[in-house]
């Protein structure tokens, strides 16, 4: 078992039978930290065969504090592991037709292996239109049409990064999920449905047996307590109890929500939508907030690049190879 951190948790008790909880901690900062460096060893590589680097690019309209803070990681992660980054911003104004305008031109740019649209977009952009617009090659977050359906079908495509993150903990930590009974607590087509599709899918992670619920589910916690592992994603600080859950489940919290408090240094405190202090003393395994899911993304997404350049690469030989017979 890798990247391992363990904290004790009082006596759990099981049909009647008490014993020791010893719960660890999935440490997604550090498992970052593992990809990234592994990530900079192939880009290495590529730099040795004098090949093109990985570019990675990303668009981001306005001012949302929230939004810059995330882009600007993403462009210090592709610093970090040798990749191009490319930042383009538009003010919050931007039409619909520029913001697509945009987005054909980085389709077009062969030097650019993959990119992004940060979401939110402003209230005049329809976002479904400026995410079936990006070329699904270059679709590094996962998002359009032609991906997801590849995913559901089980083919090769990009993996939205969140969930791809988590694929990669549980894998990491060597978590059973085999004949498991998964439950996925929110259903946006971000984090929710698509890892309701790929922990059902074959192969490991997977085999499980999934349930798709969200905070509309009637009597959740009689579905809660009979799950082996537990996937969250609503937004909504400690909505995940200690009661909710059944002794060694598995805890993936990817809610990450600002509450205001006076007496944070920043004015406020970031929770998950678990509530940590309880549920960890039941659980085998959990992610922290922050410091699980989060750091996972980054590193996910400059996984997705690394893959885009491979594949483009690839086609640029059959291409070659086509022209010339």
């Amino acid at each position: 078992m890798k990247n391992k951190s363990q904290l004790s948790s009082p006596l759990g008790r099981s049909g009647g039978a008490y014993r020791l909880l010893i719960m660890i901690i999935l440490d997604g900062k550090k498992t970052s930290n593992d990809i990234k460096d592994e990530i900079a060893a192939e880009v290495e590589k590529i730099k040795k065969r004098g090949e093109k680097v990985p570019h990675l690019a990303a668009i981001i309209v306005g001012n949302d504090g929230a939004s810059l803070t995330y882009v600007n990681a993403k462009v210090k992660s592709c610093k970090r592991v040798g990749f191009q980054s490319s930042l383009y911003r538009l003010p919050n104004t931007v039409s619909e037709l520029e913001l697509l305008d945009k987005i054909e031109e980085l389709n077009q740019n062969d030097d650019i292996d993959g990119f992004i649209v940060q979401l939110p977009l402003p209230p005049q952009i329809d976002t479904q239109k400026v995410l079936n617009a990006v070329d699904p090659d270059k679709d590094v977050d996962g998002f359009h049409p032609t991906n997801f359906g590849k995913m559901a079908l089980d083919m090769t495509s990009f993996i939205p990064a969140t969930p791809f993150g988590i694929l990669e903990l549980l894998e990491r930590y060597d978590i059973p999920t085999k004949g498991k009974h998964t439950v996925v607590i929110g259903r946006s087509y971000i984090v929710g449905r698509p890892m309701s599709i790929l922990m059902g899918r074959s192969g490991f992670p997977g085999n499980s047996t999934v349930t798709l619920t969200h905070e509309f589910t009637k009597n959740i916690t009689q579905i809660t307590s009979q799950a082996d592992i537990i996937i969250i994603a609503v937004g909504i600080p400690d909505f995940l109890k200690a009661e909710m859950i059944k002794d060694d489940a598995v805890i993936i919290d990817v809610g990450i929500t600002r509450v205001p408090n006076d007496e944070a240094e920043k004015g406020y405190v970031i929770k998950g939508d678990v509530d940590f202090d309880n549920v960890s003393k039941r659980a085998s395994y959990i992610t922290p907030v922050p410091g699980g899911v989060g750091p996972m993304t980054v590193s996910m997404l400059l996984k997705n690049t690394l893959l885009a350049t491979e594949r483009h690469k690839k086609r640029a030989k059959e291409n070659s190879k086509a022209r010339s017979v």
